[in-house]
């Protein structure tokens, strides 16, 4: 269902759509430009240079058809066959299949409280590339350390290897300021960006974003040309009305109150649930917190935990390349009223008491 700030939101989008049709013209009906509206890679630039530190031409920004449609091309522009790519290690599945499908080969390197570690990531094989959520690792929420962010630049400058800097989820940031995006920071030129409209608008919009450095543009439009050759006139028009006007950033900051209301609610229910029993990791960004069990649990408890509890939820050991390590739940809390939080609540802590 689409909550009620949901529905205001797509009234006026579907007021701005209509407002291109009843003018549109060759830009907006004929083949377009294949990175994409002027209108709205000008607006994408003037938000990440206010929100993210990342200053860049409107000429660097690409709009795709979603961020793992982004990352295809990125994968076939600037990678081959068989290249290595560091892959954080538990880290976000459908990327990795994504990177996979493009015939790269992820390579698992561990993550721990300060992200990616690039230490380790130097011991493992070479590679040409590597794949980063440094803002919101998904899933443990970690925030990659300035050391960290630097360590990984300089590692992409010797190596002559891309960074691709997933920033799902930045604009739900509630506790502390950002850091600065990896792309935003010096030696940024070796950053591919990836950011997306599908959590501040609705993912079945399929717009997304690409920021690529100057040398890595031509090559992508290259390889886009034999996909879809340009995004949407009419859609990526009316997304950028919304933004000029400030329909946009107000309804995320609405959502961002809200979500951030969701999160503490979750968590509380579940440690009062649970009696303790979870280890509650709770970022201060994003959309989903985490609930660990005990180091000590047995083999396959959280799957078993989760069948009881008939909750929608994934597990932390799902997420890994290299088995081992201590497993949990992956719980969203965006999209839900408070009485069905609560539920699950319950219901989980019901399950870890007769299980854990």
């Amino acid at each position: 269902h689409v909550d009620p700030l949901g529905v205001v939101l797509l009234r006026r989008l579907a007021g701005a759509v209509r407002r291109r049709m009843l003018r549109a013209g060759a830009a907006e009906l004929g083949y377009g430009d294949p990175r994409g509206g002027e209108a709205l890679r000008r607006q994408v630039a003037a938000h990440l240079a206010a929100s993210r530190g990342l200053r860049c031409e409107p000429g660097q920004v690409v709009i795709v058809g979603g961020t793992q449609h982004g990352l295809r091309l990125c994968a076939e522009a600037l990678l081959a066959p068989g290249d290595a790519v560091w892959f954080e290690d538990p880290g976000y599945p459908t990327a990795r299949r994504t990177l996979e499908a493009a015939g790269l080969r992820p390579v698992p390197v561990p993550v721990d409280g300060e992200g990616l570690d690039v230490a380790a990531g130097r011991r493992g094989a070479p590679a040409r590339a590597a794949y980063v959520t440094p803002s919101n690792q998904f899933p443990t929420g970690a925030t990659m350390s300035m050391a960290r962010r630097l360590a990984l630049l300089d590692w992409a400058r010797a190596a002559g290897a891309w960074v691709l800097e997933d920033d799902y989820d930045n604009e739900f940031r509630y506790d502390g300021p950002p850091l600065t995006a990896l792309a935003g920071l010096d030696g940024g030129d070796r950053v591919i960006y990836l950011g997306t409209f599908s959590k501040t608008l609705f993912p079945g919009l399929r717009l997304a974003y690409l920021v690529l450095p100057p040398a890595a543009v031509g090559p992508v439009l290259a390889v886009r040309a034999t996909h879809d050759r340009f995004p949407p006139g009419l859609t990526d028009a009316a997304v950028a009305d919304l933004m000029a006007d400030g329909t946009l950033a107000a309804h995320t900051r609405r959502m961002r109150r809200r979500y951030r209301a969701a999160r503490d609610r979750l968590a509380a229910a579940l440690d009062t649930a649970a009696g303790g029993r979870l280890r509650l990791v709770v970022p201060p960004q994003g959309l989903h917190l985490l609930a660990y069990l005990p180091e000590d649990a047995q083999a396959g408890a959280a799957a078993a935990i989760r069948a009881r509890a008939g909750i929608e939820a994934r597990l932390v050991s799902e997420m890994r390349i290299v088995p081992g390590g201590p497993d949990g739940f992956v719980l969203g809390f965006a999209g839900y009223a408070p009485a069905e939080l609560e539920a699950a609540a319950a219901a989980l802590g019901r399950a870890v008491r007769g299980v854990a």
